[in-house]
């Protein structure tokens, strides 16, 4: 797009048609103090080739995260993604194929969003998918919305094994409209008793499994207490090849399960973006967000894709909308559905295998270190350790050494102390035998 400036002229013409008498009218509602009265010195202007030989030595000094050991988790995580899923993306049917405005006319991405529905249903156990969101945290907070409207009330329970980025979205969203989120302290052990919570005024209640801390829960219980007062249950992961070795929420009572799907087939990439994953029961579907694509014949017989519904409100007046998300993770989730298609359901749960024991491997390492303890009784690839010292200022010296050993809670967790000490760690298949060597070596050495 060719930038055009205007003249004062034109500035004047469009404020007056508008009423209005300065630029600075357009701000009046920012406060006074808040704006800058003269414009901020900015460098001079340089050549492309001098942009981009700064632009590089700022980036260079980050370390990536395919370059050392790297066991950071936390709701993002660094998996193999095959060359061919890339390969495939990029072509351009798919590359330009943003979004179907014009729904039957654009086939093969209706198709693409179908399967990847299929995939995501038969992953968490549900009835039904929708066409994606645009991440899991977005995701859960549309769940507890969604929740709200089904049973008519407006107070969530959530858990303390939620991560804190997905719990700070759901009071955000929540906040405005006066609903009441409940948010239990951190589950370190994670052994707290959500079921306490759940009385005949609660909504839903929403559990992480795994949680953030690693923690593996039992949905069972938790769905049986939540239905007995009419409830619904909101199961939520953030490691979406968990499911190749754990029972679906589906198949453990649940009634909305939310995720993120960035582990297949979408790389770490400063924070997104990634793909959203939301299924829930036939019996809920129209007051599900999003799109959801389906299958059927055209005027021939033949087989067709069709937007079979989509209730938001750039297709329903806004008051009939279930949800404000104006589009769909396409790209990302045709990424999630390659990887996943090249995996297929023995694949996924060899490469679950293999994420578990590396984990295993690793927290019995570290926890065979003098001062480190375990928190996690069972865990998939992702645990909690508690050090003698502060979490932070070990991350800190282990990447001077070039080794990214994982998330303090601390940081996600600011107020909190009894977390200062919390390291979460995670374990996946790029992780080596010498990678975990070195981490152990240099806490080891950093703990002295």
């Amino acid at each position: 797009m060719r930038y055009l400036p205007l003249s004062d002229t034109d500035r004047a013409d469009m404020l007056s048609a508008i009423g209005a008498a300065s630029i600075d009218d357009l701000f009046a509602d920012l406060p006074a103090e808040k704006r800058l009265a003269t414009l901020p010195k900015l460098p001079p202007h340089a050549s492309e080739q001098a942009v981009a030989r700064r632009l590089g030595a700022m980036a260079a000094k980050n370390t990536s995260a395919g370059s050392v050991p790297f066991f950071i988790g936390a709701g993002a995580y660094r998996h193999h993604v095959p060359a061919t899923v890339d390969h495939l993306i990029q072509r351009s049917e798919f590359l330009t194929s943003y979004t179907p405005y014009q729904p039957e006319i654009a086939q093969g991405t209706l198709q693409v969003l179908f399967e990847f529905q299929t995939q995501v249903a038969r992953l968490t156990g549900m009835e039904v998918a929708n066409a994606s969101m645009y991440d899991g945290s977005t995701g859960l907070a549309e769940a507890v919305l969604m929740a709200h409207r089904i049973t008519r009330r407006d107070r969530a329970v959530l858990s303390g094994g939620i991560h804190p980025h997905y719990r700070g979205v759901v009071e955000t969203v929540t906040r405005f409209p006066g609903h009441t989120v409940e948010s239990l302290p951190p589950d370190l052990s994670g052994t707290e008793d959500i079921l306490a919570a759940i009385d005949e005024t609660t909504s839903c209640v929403v559990v992480q499994s795994p949680s953030f801390y690693g923690h593996l829960y039992d949905l069972k219980p938790i769905a049986e207490k939540a239905h007995a007062v009419g409830a619904l249950l909101i199961a939520v992961f953030t490691e979406v090849v968990s499911l190749g070795l754990i029972e679906p929420p589906g198949a453990q009572g649940a009634d909305i399960v939310v995720g993120e799907g960035q582990s297949l087939g979408n790389p770490l990439s400063f924070g997104g973006p990634y793909v959203g994953l939301f299924a829930t029961r036939q019996k809920y579907v129209r007051q599900m967000p999003g799109r959801l694509c389906g299958e059927t014949v055209d005027a021939d017989g033949k087989r067709a894709f069709v937007l079979t519904l989509s209730t938001r409100e750039q297709h329903i007046r806004r008051e009939k909308a279930t949800s404000n998300i104006c589009t769909n993770a396409g790209l990302c989730s045709l990424a999630f559905s390659i990887h996943l298609t090249l995996l297929g359901g023995v694949g996924l749960t060899k490469l679950a295998r293999v994420n578990h024991a590396n984990a295993v491997r690793l927290a019995d390492a570290l926890a065979a270190l003098p001062g480190v303890q375990l928190l996690n009784r069972a865990f998939f690839n992702e645990f909690a350790v508690r050090l003698p010292k502060s979490a932070a200022a070990v991350v800190e010296a282990l990447a001077a050494r070039n080794i990214l050993a994982g998330v303090p809670a601390s940081r996600l967790e600011p107020n909190r102390p009894e977390l200062e000490n919390v390291l979460v760690i995670a374990a996946t298949e790029v992780n080596t035998d010498e990678d975990r060597a070195a981490l152990t070596a240099a806490l080891r050495e950093a703990l002295a």
